[in-house]
């Protein structure tokens, strides 16, 4: 009774204080049988329009709102000390329990995109819900060894019978279908949404929407997507809704959301607990569902006994024998009328006009002001809302959306405005463009908004105080050249400052002035470094040349900043010259001293 309670009440309420309150009304008046509650009660699954979140898909859903499985948590209700319940609780078939591979993509997901955009605030048990819900946990963690399913996770063809009609946009090559597109992998991507989200997280060299690591990085990043910050409810309830537009999908995410936060475990691949009910009353196949009992019915009535008439007394009444049952027929569901097709909403877009938005201009390793905006016109000049707008980078340039993207997808909101993801600079300066065209009519003309990096800057250059430079030729310069760079009075990081050692004469560069070398041993005179977070840069280590004289560091920064350290080489002193020593006596050895001859007197 329980299991097919809990289904009927999933079909219309999916928030966990909708079921229970059910299950006590139940409970109240002990009726065998729960009618589930309309279509379009408050629970139910109904679209969202496109002013209310503002997906990054050009398809206005990641999923294109595929089906997704419907069950819910269980509900662990505890009971009063001494008191037995009456009914059995309503759960299902979920536990939690998550594959070793797919808890560890989500893990790495979390961990990574937390490094790139801290803001964002993702949790990994988000993941997990959308991935529930999605696909079982990559059907219960049926992976290979690199985190692969075993098989194409595929959903069914998006044909406009029940789901959005999208047409073929990967020529079958991630879906297999060359007509219309599909929902692929443990996290249910469309074609059109890889091919912008689309990475390779396990490093294997390709973006493989059936990777579970793969996927579990591309739906992260695709969730953090127009500067949401997940810790608020608003923005958290916007991100679940760009992956399927669905009210009944949001509850049902963010119940198992909740309850991956409150504790989970680890299982072996292939183990996991598989799901049942979906969205569009088709169940997993891995695992049958539980048929519903029978709706019990009244018995039939006995036939009446035949009335004998009595004698007709004129004080008496008379009486009318009773009539008998007529069968009813049973009434035939009503037709409901076939509407004429639609027109898809890009097919009245006739051009599309940028909003003014200010320069797009921003230094290097920053982040712009502005963003490229743009409306989607029909031929009233009126917009048009939930169409998709495909930015992307164009030029020489290593600046990216934030995430790392060089394309990004955004549906026209209610105001008729697509705004582009944050651009964030990388270190090149120069001159690119961002080009935005709407998706699913390439009549219309593309919309191009230029842009510009440019380099730091530092108005004053300073060395930080040290000793007087000063070598004799050959040998290395005492100690380190510290040199601080400040704009406007505030220290200036990430400025690239040039030093060229020259003589101070001449202002040359000479091939026996001192030099700078590395830890390789390489030899230059000129050489260019960045500020770091505090302003300053530490010059490599010095050595004077072969010849003596008078030098100079000339450092110079973009800004106007700029500063000289001044250099002195210095001779070696002269070697002083030695001594000679006294003439030795040039008297032969043993000859001895002549004696003086006898006077001529004597």
């Amino acid at each position: 009774m329980s299991a097919h309670l809990g289904r009927r009440l999933r079909k219309g309420a999916t928030s966990g204080a909708v079921v229970a309150a059910a299950v006590a009304a139940l409970a109240a008046s002990q009726a065998p049988e729960v009618v589930p509650p309309t279509a379009d009660n408050a629970g139910g699954d109904r679209a969202i329009g496109a002013g209310d979140t503002a997906s990054p898909s050009g398809d206005g859903s990641a999923t294109g709102d595929s089906p997704y499985y419907t069950e819910l948590p269980p509900l662990n209700t505890p009971n009063k000390p001494g008191v037995t319940p009456r009914l059995p609780l309503v759960t299902g078939p979920a536990e939690a329990g998550i594959p070793a591979s797919v808890l560890s993509a989500y893990k790495r997901a979390e961990q990574s995109i937390r490094s790139t955009d801290p803001g964002c605030n993702l949790p990994w048990q988000l993941l997990a819900g959308i991935g529930k819900v999605e696909s079982g946990q990559a059907r219960g963690g049926r992976v290979d060894a690199n985190g692969t399913t075993l098989s194409p996770i595929l959903g069914p063809a998006l044909n406009g019978v029940g789901f959005a009609n999208i047409s073929d946009t990967d020529g079958g090559a991630y879906d297999g279908d060359k007509t219309h597109d599909r929902a692929v992998g443990p996290m249910q991507f469309i074609p059109s949404t890889w091919a912008t989200w689309g990475q390779d997280a396990n490093s294997d060299g390709k973006k493989d929407p059936n990777n579970i690591y793969d996927a579990a990085q591309a739906a992260g990043l695709y969730l953090c997507a127009n500067d949401r910050n997940l810790a608020l409810k608003a923005d958290l309830d916007r991100a679940v809704l760009s992956y399927n537009r669905s009210r009944e999908y949001l509850n049902t995410v963010l119940s198992w959301f909740e309850y991956y936060q409150r504790g989970t475990h680890q299982v072996p691949d292939g183990t996991g607990v598989l799901p049942v009910d979906r969205s569009d009353g088709r169940g997993q196949g891995n695992r049958p569902a539980t048929p519903l009992p029978p709706i019990p019915t009244s018995p039939a009535p006995k036939p009446s006994a035949p009335v004998t008439p009595k004698p007709t007394d004129p004080s008496e009444p008379p009486v009318t024998p009773p009539k008998k049952p007529t069968p009813t027929t049973p009434s035939k569901p009503p037709v409901t009328p076939t509407k004429p097709p639609t027109v898809p909403p890009a097919v009245k877009v006739v051009r599309l006009a940028p909003v003014a938005s200010g320069q797009l201009t921003a230094s290097t390793e920053s982040a712009f002001a502005t963003a490229p905006t743009v409306a989607a016109l029909d031929a009233s000049g009126a917009p048009v809302t939930g169409v998709g707008i495909r930015f992307e980078i164009v030029g020489a340039t290593d600046t990216r959306f934030v995430g790392g993207a060089t394309t990004a997808t955004v549906t026209v909101g209610s105001a008729g405005m697509a705004k582009a993801p944050t651009l964030r600079a990388g270190e090149k300066t120069g001159s690119f463009k961002v080009r935005a065209t709407l998706v699913g009519n390439s009549t219309v003309a593309a919309t191009e908004f230029a842009a510009t990096v440019t380099a730091r800057e530092a108005d004053t250059l300073a060395r930080v105080a040290g000793e007087p430079l000063s070598a004799t030729t050959g040998t290395a310069f005492g100690g380190q050249v510290q040199v601080k760079a400040t704009d406007k009075g505030v220290l200036a990081p990430g400025v690239r400052v040039t030093a060229v050692i020259v003589a101070s004469a001449t202002g040359a560069e000479s091939a026996d002035s001192p030099y700078f070398k590395d830890a390789a041993g390489n030899t230059f005179r000129e050489v260019s470094l960045k500020t770091g977070a505090d302003g300053l840069i530490t010059l490599p280590d010095l050595f004077a040349g072969d010849k003596a004289g008078e030098y100079v560091i000339r450092l110079t920064a973009p800004g106007g900043g700029s500063t000289e350290v001044k250099l002195t080489v210095t001779a070696p002193a002269p070697t002083p010259t030695p001594t000679p020593e006294p003439t030795a006596d040039p008297t032969p050895s043993g000859t001895g001293t002549p004696e003086a001859s006898p006077s001529p007197s004597a």
